[in-house]
């Protein structure tokens, strides 16, 4: 049988292997750290340093670090309990994961294979957020992925450039090359501006008929706002859906400030971090 491990005991997972088993592997290692892409936002450079001698993380794009627990906890948005049942357990076992397949080795997100959405495991998922398989095909697919010698599923956003953001109930990943999401509908003159895959699935859930009569723009990652000014000038209103949170709300101000026609619509939210947030709510009530 196998031993259940505490805090104590916890703390000495190697933070790592945490992070190897919730699919972010390194992008440069030393003898004494390794430095990976941030597991908490969207990035090219790796700011997300780890020590080995120490066994500790530290974000440098956040100025916060911890120890796995800390680490695993944040990731997964779960209690210490979830997360002592993480380390412990690992992932081999979830329905996420398939058994590890014999095949060369391979660093980075490898697609392997696009489809409609099918999976059991990931309409689940989907339907714990609030989303129907219907809806979600609209938008998304189902993602199989190579990272190392494992292969993965997700439910997959593709972006401007080819890459996929992906998701299910333990990952949270993307591939090469990333960038932002472009819905384009003809001769659309009003944009939605979203920060990510959930919002966009939330919002289609909610207000399916906006999103037809309009055209979409979901950042991936609020470090694309940016990328994405080059769109907006050629539409006559901007609907702003950005998190409830100090990055969400400073980005809106930004947008604002720089174009009047744009308007803050996380007043229909304004209790909830984002539209996901409040959508789940819903459907729990309506249980």
């Amino acid at each position: 049988m196998k031993r259940k491990i505490n805090c104590e005991t916890a703390r000495n997972f190697s933070v790592e292997e945490a992070l190897e088993k919730l699919g972010h592997f390194p992008k440069k290692t030393t003898e004494k750290e390794a430095w990976f892409l941030s597991p908490f936002r969207s990035e090219t450079q790796a700011s997300f340093k780890v020590s080995k001698t120490k066994n500790r993380w530290y974000d440098h794009g956040e100025g916060i670090g911890g120890n796995v627990i800390d680490l695993v906890c944040k990731i997964l948005k779960c209690s210490i309990k979830e997360t002592l049942e993480f380390l412990n357990d690992g992932i081999a076992n979830n329905s996420f994961q398939q058994q590890p397949i014999s095949r060369k080795n391979h660093t980075g997100v490898n697609i392997i294979k696009v489809q409609d959405i099918i999976h059991p495991a990931l309409i689940q998922y989907l339907n714990s957020r609030g989303i129907t398989k219907t809806i979600a095909n609209i938008y998304c697919k189902e993602v199989w992925y190579k990272n190392k010698d494992s292969d993965f599923f997700a439910i997959g956003l593709k972006n401007n450039k080819g890459g996929w953001e992906l998701r299910n109930k333990i990952f949270k990943n993307s591939s090469s090359t990333k960038s932002y999401t472009y819905f384009q509908n003809n001769n659309n003159k009003q944009v939605i501006i979203l920060e990510g895959m959930f919002d966009l699935l939330s919002l289609a859930t909610l207000d399916d008929n906006l999103l037809k009569t309009s055209d979409i723009l979901v950042l991936n990652s609020i470090s694309f706002i940016n990328d994405i000014e080059k769109h907006i000038s050629k539409y006559t209103l901007v609907h702003l859906y950005l998190d409830n949170d100090s990055t969400g709300h400073k980005a809106t101000q930004y947008l604002i400030s720089k174009y009047k026609i744009s308007i803050d619509k996380s007043s229909s939210y304004k209790n909830y971090k984002d539209l996901n947030d409040l959508l789940s709510h819903e459907k729990r009530e309506d249980i």
